[in-house]
């Protein structure tokens, strides 16, 4: 209780762990001010998306029915179940309202980003788009860029590596994750893309924009810190 009570005093968790890691992507400062210019002061007229696939999202059953809440019992369910099946989401969240526009494919690769990016380029009709991604492979494919080649009004903007979280859609997924998926018992892959875009579609209806506060020099106090280790 000693000891407790000094880590107490002193605001000390040893039980906690975090886990960080410094972006060595020589184009950091760049990057860092782009995306913080486009979430603060986006260009007039101008629709701001972040875009990113949640892969390989499975179809888990449970190999006997969950027991509810009852009262002083938590829900109980098995810890063993059955995989159906997976599939990848693919979503764009607008920065400004919030909105979000979802599609679930069976792979993720740089044809499906395509169809995706086509796909909201419809809902966007004659608009000028910025498009923030990270270095996923599949975005900078050449087939993606002669077809944006013939599409100047959609331009592409890299978050800096290891720096995903810069990626707006990322703390949606999050939430789809705790709120939706992970509690769930889905008895084939359609159960759990219905679910997926139930969610979706229930976000839509109640929607509101993230909030962004730090600007890029904030940003770029804390990840251009001295390391406090040799590695």
């Amino acid at each position: 209780m000693t000891v407790a009570r000094v880590w107490a005093d002193h605001d000390l968790a040893p039980h906690r762990l975090e886990s960080f890691k410094f972006s060595t992507d020589p184009e950091l400062p760049a990057k860092v001010t782009d995306l913080c210019g486009l979430y603060l002061e986006p260009p007039a007229g101008a629709v701001v998306l972040c875009l990113d696939e949640k892969s390989q999202i499975q179809a888990l059953d449970r190999t006997a029915p969950t027991l509810p809440l009852r009262p002083g019992l938590a829900e109980r369910r098995t810890h063993d179940d059955v995989r159906h099946g997976i599939t990848s989401l693919f979503a764009a969240l607008e920065v400004a309202t919030g909105k979000v526009t979802g599609r679930c494919f069976d792979h993720h690769r740089h044809a499906e980003f395509l169809a995706f990016l086509k796909l909201v380029a419809r809902r966007y009709p004659r608009r000028e788009l910025h498009v923030v991604l990270d270095n996923y492979g599949t975005h900078k494919h050449p087939a993606v860029r002669d077809w944006l080649a013939k599409h100047p009004r959609i331009q592409l903007h890299f978050t800096p590596t290891s720096a995903s979280w810069m990626n707006q859609v990322e703390t949606f997924f999050g939430l789809l994750t705790r709120q939706a998926i992970r509690r769930g018992s889905f008895a084939s892959v359609p159960d759990l893309v219905a679910a997926i875009h139930r969610y979706i579609d229930a976000w839509n209806q109640h929607c509101q924009p993230f909030s962004r506060v730090k600007d890029a020099d904030d940003i770029m106090i804390k990840a251009t810190r001295k390391r406090t280790s040799g590695t």
